[in-house]
């Protein structure tokens, strides 16, 4: 069971890549070809046409800076909320027994709060950035 304790920093960024890819090419083709239809999209589903935007900024830069570990805590709290959204609004027409309707942001939502709790890993930008100073590192948390 060590061994596997000491693949926690792959883990958590391997975590990170697959997070990223999902939210990047998720996110790109909102930025790259938003057109009215997809605006409508947005409307349809009682939010403003202009979230079209704030999504794919959110989902394409906020996959960057998971794959890089650099605000990881923030950028994956805004991508769990954004989830959280997308479930509420769009997902749940069929009430909360068709998980096969939320499925993919649930489980979008919920790695990104496993982020937003533990952090990057030692393998990210965060980590000589804000982890050794203290900032959300376990030395700080013990004191």
């Amino acid at each position: 069971m060590r061994f596997l304790n000491s693949l926690g920093a792959v883990s958590l960024l391997l975590l990170r890549v697959a997070l990223a890819i999902v939210f990047i090419t998720h996110g790109y083709p909102k930025l790259a070809h938003a057109g009215r239809g997809m605006q409508e999209f947005f409307v349809h589903h009682g939010l403003p046409g202009y979230f079209l935007y704030v999504s794919g900024i959110l989902e394409v830069f906020g996959g960057v800076l998971l794959l890089l570990g650099l605000f990881t805590r923030v950028a994956a709290l805004l991508l769990a909320t954004e989830m959280v959204v997308a479930i509420w609004k769009v997902d749940s027409g069929h009430g909360y027994l068709a998980v096969r309707d939320y499925e993919l942001p649930m489980v979008l939502a919920t790695t990104c709060f496993v982020l937003v709790t533990i952090g990057a890993g030692m393998i990210s930008l965060d980590q000589p950035l804000f982890e050794s100073k203290g900032w959300g590192s376990s030395r700080s948390r013990k004191k």
